[in-house]
């Protein structure tokens, strides 16, 4: 069952509407050459080959997929849980990052910046940095840097520099920008490794293909549990949203498995203190390229607010932005105290602390209704660690 939209990007890195390379011209050099010879590089047999055995023996993958079986009387169906948390460095970002560094050797680059949030991409990125001996800068916003010491005292451990963001309210936003203005100062021997499926094109295009792998695997095990060769639903966070670009990549044209994205909304959709960018977002062009996001009526980036540092982000990734558009995913939103109570709901039923991102695609458990045979593949993007500081206040432990 295959429908006839597209939902991959074209040549130009265009979702239907979205997407696109709209950068400065000093720039644009660096991003017209990665979008000529990504495509060779990665679907190369040589870079298939080098990237499959560090998944496979550096990574940890594949990544089981786990019948939470508590989780599943609960909720009076059968949900799965793909375990991105146990991949080396707690997260899904690991992924992309031991990718995208294979991509910036064979460009010759030596110099390797990144912008992070909760902390996980730059931790991923300077492991990668650290496996492959080059330089890393990580741009983080200093808000972030303060609520995510343990992840900034590991990049700092592998060796990277962190650099605090100021401007704006101090989280991803800024450290992208910033992230952003350093590549136009050092375009030669500079790679930028974007943590997520946003920015200009080829970016958006090259995370998706390379947080791939989790879709794969999700299809031959599902297939491996169950009677079935595919899931009824598969549900992962979003705020640029690379899991869950990763987790829907290989279902996009299968109209049998639904697809469902879980925004932020912090302290309510109205509350002026929201990350939930379809839901209150409208069409402009953040870091490099068309999509939904939160501004005011004069184009004024809207400062976003989330309890969790890895969707405090105020756009959302074009071919997520297209998915919403066609009707092909549906986006939920879930509050700060939602997927709070869903961090200590799957900690006590299944043993399994989440990071706060991935607790907020825990929450669609409870806004949507799901029939007693389905099949519900739910992303745990990383583990609680990084949060844990937050857990202790909130929880007084």
């Amino acid at each position: 069952m295959a429908n006839t939209y597209n939902y991959h990007a074209d040549e130009n890195g265009m979702y239907g509407e979205f997407g696109g390379a709209y950068v400065p011209e000093m720039l644009y050099p660096n991003v017209e050459n990665l979008k000529k010879v990504y495509l060779g590089i990665i679907e190369s047999d040589e870079f298939q080959q080098e990237y499959k055995a560090l998944l496979k023996d550096y990574v940890g993958r594949p990544s089981p997929l786990y019948l939470a079986k508590r989780l599943s009387e609960k909720y009076n169906t059968n949900v799965y849980l793909k375990r991105e948390d146990l991949n080396h460095t707690g997260a899904h970002k690991i992924n992309n990052t031991v990718g995208q560094i294979l991509v910036a050797k064979k460009l010759g680059k030596k110099r390797i910046i990144a912008e992070t949030g909760a902390g996980q991409h730059g931790v991923a990125t300077a492991t990668v940095c650290a496996l492959m001996g080059l330089e890393c800068i990580v741009y983080m916003g200093e808000l972030d840097v303060q609520r995510q010491a343990p992840n900034v005292a590991r990049m700092r451990m592998l060796g990277a520099t962190v650099v605090p963001a100021m401007s704006g309210n101090r989280t991803l936003k800024d450290a992208t920008n910033e992230a952003l203005r350093d590549w136009i100062c050092n375009p030669e021997d500079t790679f930028y490794l974007i943590g997520s499926v946003v920015g200009p094109h080829p970016y958006p295009d090259m995370v998706a293909r390379l947080q791939a792998i989790i879709s794969e695997e999700i299809k031959w095990q599902i297939k491996e549990q169950t009677e079935k060769d595919y899931p009824d639903y598969v549900v992962a966070c979003v705020g640029g949203g690379s899991n869950a670009a990763g987790s829907f990549f290989h279902f996009l044209d299968d109209d049998r498995v639904k697809l469902v994205a879980v925004e932020a909304s912090g302290l309510g959709i109205d509350s002026g203190e929201t990350a939930a960018t379809i839901a209150i977002g409208s069409k402009g062009i953040i870091h490099g390229s068309k999509t939904f996001l939160m501004q005011t009526d004069d184009g004024q980036i809207v400062e976003p607010y989330s309890i969790s540092a890895g969707l405090d982000y105020p756009g959302i990734g074009p071919q997520h932005a297209n998915l919403f558009q066609t009707g092909r995913a549906q986006f939920l939103s879930a509050t700060d105290d939602d997927a709070l109570e869903f961090v200590m709901e799957l900690t006590r039923l299944e043993g399994i602390i989440p990071a706060l991102e991935s607790a907020h695609a825990m929450v669609a458990l409870k806004k949507m209704t799901f029939k007693k045979d389905d099949a519900v593949v739910i992303t745990l993007s990383g583990r609680g660690d990084k949060d844990m500081e937050t857990y202790m206040n909130r929880f007084n432990l």
